[in-house]
């Protein structure tokens, strides 16, 4: 599916994205070393089994990028000139190896451009839920969309 224009996005539309994804051991650890988080709790099996997890948990940076990643194909593809910004970024509940994740997106916001009268910015409401439907992440993004070309 195409991504959407700016004229297509409605305030309080709410999309349940189809595409789920299973969370791997090697997704977090190629990630974590990709990205130089060296942080134990991701990549060391034996440290995180100390901690008050038992197991190491997913970087939430991932995470982040893969809520925002299943979006695309129902919002943004092919029709974003850019992210203009991130807020209200929450993981109130870890991800672990072998958890996964379904996606909605809610449509906060929309409002013409100020300098580009071709486009205008829609603020997107990310969450993400594991298999048991616990919210494991959440996010507000700016994306600067392009609007419908004109009719030839």
């Amino acid at each position: 599916m195409a991504g959407l224009y700016f004229e297509e996005f409605e305030v309080g539309r709410v999309f349940e994205h189809a595409i789920t994804r299973t969370v791997t051991e090697m997704d977090n650890m190629m990630f974590s070393c990709l990205t130089l988080n060296t942080q134990p709790l991701h990549i060391d099996h034996h440290f995180a089994a100390k901690t008050e997890w038992g197991k190491p948990l997913v970087n939430s940076l991932f995470t982040l990028g893969l809520m925002i990643g299943i979006s695309v194909a129902d919002t943004t593809l092919g029709t974003t000139i850019g992210n203009l910004g991130m807020t209200d970024v929450r993981f109130p509940h870890p991800v672990f190896h072998g958890d996964t994740l379904h996606v909605t997106t809610e449509i906060v916001a929309v409002r013409e451009s100020k300098s580009r009268p071709d486009a205008g910015i829609v603020e997107f409401l990310h969450r993400a839920y594991n298999q048991d439907g616990e919210l494991v992440a959440e996010c507000r993004r700016a994306g600067f969309m392009r609007k419908a070309p004109a009719a030839a």
